[in-house]
């Protein structure tokens, strides 16, 4: 039969790219775990791949010894280990900020993906830092390289949680907002590489010829840091509210001797 009524058609919603609009957040830590899958397996790779020796080399050069012929990829493995703790703290972090986050808007997928884009670099860092373990000036570069992609891929998490800050109570837990419980941990959490590795930086300027060991410390320390960094954190809050409670001691103590003076003792 026919309709009575004509329909109207429908109206298509132009694009609109508004940086606040709400963002799927499963869909954000689901891409970035991809992310951080392929970079440890691709550490991993490269590895395996390189750094084995050959059977014939360990049986002519190191007489059957395999300890000693693993030995000499000794840097390697050490570069491969801070690379890979790197990724698995940056992952820690990545994680530990998205379960404060209630609600993903669009700039943080934005600062998400550049955050991301760093971290696939650190393979390169890896790289760099295994085959310029020799004292030159290509060392110090490669060390500087892997500072400023650490850096740039800290920076950008450090930047979703500022933009979560922003519009605190739509984006984060109760607890996590400013002045919440956790809010001081997180902020020293998320602050922490991006300092080190800056620092790491400036010191492998001045301090050429020990760019190598400050570089290797810095990716060494910091998961000690990390535990050490709570326990500073609590002391810390537990001091200033300890200091607060007695300030706010005091001021009781003095209204209640005001109001137990007389008038004219309270004006002389």
């Amino acid at each position: 039969g026919q309709r009575g009524e004509e329909e109207e058609p429908h109206s298509l919603e132009t694009f609109t790219f508004y940086l606040s609009e709400p963002l799927s957040k499963e869909r954000v830590e689901a891409f970035s775990d991809g992310v951080y899958a392929i970079v440890a397996t691709l550490l991993i790779l490269d590895i395996c791949e390189d750094n084995v020796p050959d059977p014939r080399e360990v049986e002519e050069k190191f007489h059957g010894s395999l300890l000693e012929a693993l030995s000499e990829y000794g840097p390697n493995y050490l570069a491969y280990f801070g690379s890979f703790v790197t990724i698995g703290l940056l992952w820690f972090v990545h994680h530990s900020l998205f379960l404060y986050v209630t609600k993903a808007t669009r700039l943080m997928g934005l600062l998400n993906i550049l955050s991301l884009a760093f971290i696939g670099g650190l393979p390169l860092a890896y790289q760099l830092t295994s085959e310029f373990a020799e004292k030159s000036h290509n060392e110090i570069e490669a060390i500087q390289v892997s500072c400023v992609i650490t850096f740039f891929a800290s920076i950008f998490q450090f930047a979703i949680w500022t933009t979560a800050l922003l519009n605190e109570e739509e984006t984060l837990h109760a607890f996590a907002r400013y002045g919440g419980k956790e809010h001081a941990f997180m902020f020293a959490k998320l602050a922490l590489y991006p300092c080190v590795s800056l620092g790491a930086f400036f010191l492998t300027c001045l301090l050429s010829e020990f760019s190598t060991a400050i570089f290797h410390l810095m990716q060494i320390v910091i998961p000690f840091a990390f535990l050490a960094l709570r326990i500073f954190v609590r002391i810390s809050l537990t001091a200033i509210k300890s200091v607060m409670s007695l300030s706010r001691r005091k001021i009781v103590l003095l209204e209640e001797e005001e109001a137990c003076l007389s008038p004219n003792e309270t004006l002389s």
